[in-house]
């Protein structure tokens, strides 16, 4: 997870904050008058799952 963004690899992760950054893939949020948040830059590193420990 990073930035309320979820998926399985960096590049999912890449994907959703395109499809958020062009207004696509997410809905809107009712009852809130600013401009929409733009999501902050991914970091210079991909991104690693952290695993799950059982």
């Amino acid at each position: 997870m990073w930035w309320n963004f979820i998926g399985r690899s960096h590049d999912e992760i890449v994907q959703a904050r395109e499809d958020w950054m062009m207004g696509s893939r997410f809905g809107e949020v009712q009852g809130y008058d600013g401009a929409s948040l733009p999501a902050p830059e991914l970091p210079n590193a991909p991104l690693k799952p952290r695993g799950r420990v059982r």
